[in-house]
């Protein structure tokens, strides 16, 4: 039996997540046994706690330790707007922009026929249903710009068009960008979405 066997276990599954290979795992593991007091144990408290109470808000889809999360509870946050978004992570990325003071809804994914992934394996008629029960105005289309991303948009805008405003975010040259820098269709996507200045 190995002296490094639960180390190594650690190791492989730290070497699963997102943006974390073998070796930066094993500069992981190793740099929070060396600091055990300070990070490992604080960690792994915190990793049961998360394991044993996370859970999905059964109204978005965010993620929270509640069956309905905060966002959703938050009397000042029911402006009608509503921004669907693909998972979590976008929902996340707004809130931390702070230009959205609306409510959400975590698609779950994208429509992908290659990956037979329909609306029924999404939350698209949970959507439909809370634009009608919540008395929603505008959803806003906050998907990727990709092939699946548009096709979800698509297909969702057909399913409430009539029934409320839709809009989707702009897109085009970022921030900082520099035009030598972009591929062509984020150009095009800017040229056709200019404005007076």
């Amino acid at each position: 039996m190995s002296s490094t066997r639960d180390i190594d276990n650690l190791i492989e599954l730290m070497a699963k997540l997102p943006g974390l290979g073998p070796r930066s795992a094993r500069r992981a593991v190793l740099h929070l046994i060396r600091k055990r007091a300070l990070l490992l144990t604080p960690l792994a408290d915190s990793l049961q706690v998360v394991a044993e109470t996370a859970r999905e808000c059964l109204n978005c889809g965010n993620v929270g330790t509640t069956d309905i999360c905060d966002i959703c509870t938050a009397e000042k946050r029911a402006t009608g707007e509503l921004c669907v978004v693909e998972d979590v992570a976008d929902l996340w990325a707004m809130e931390r922009s702070g230009v959205f003071r609306g409510r959400y809804h975590v698609l779950g994914g994208t429509l992908s026929a290659l990956d037979a992934i329909g609306p029924e394996q999404l939350r698209i008629p949970r959507l439909i249903d809370r634009v009608t029960s919540e008395g929603i105005t505008e959803v806003i289309l906050a998907l990727n710009a990709t092939v699946d991303g548009q096709t979800t948009a698509h297909y969702i805008a057909d399913q409430l068009d009539g029934q409320v405003r839709l809009t989707s975010l702009a897109q085009g040259v970022p921030i900082g960008g520099e035009l030598d820098y972009l591929d062509d269709g984020t150009i095009m996507a800017a040229m056709s979405a200019r404005k007076d200045i």
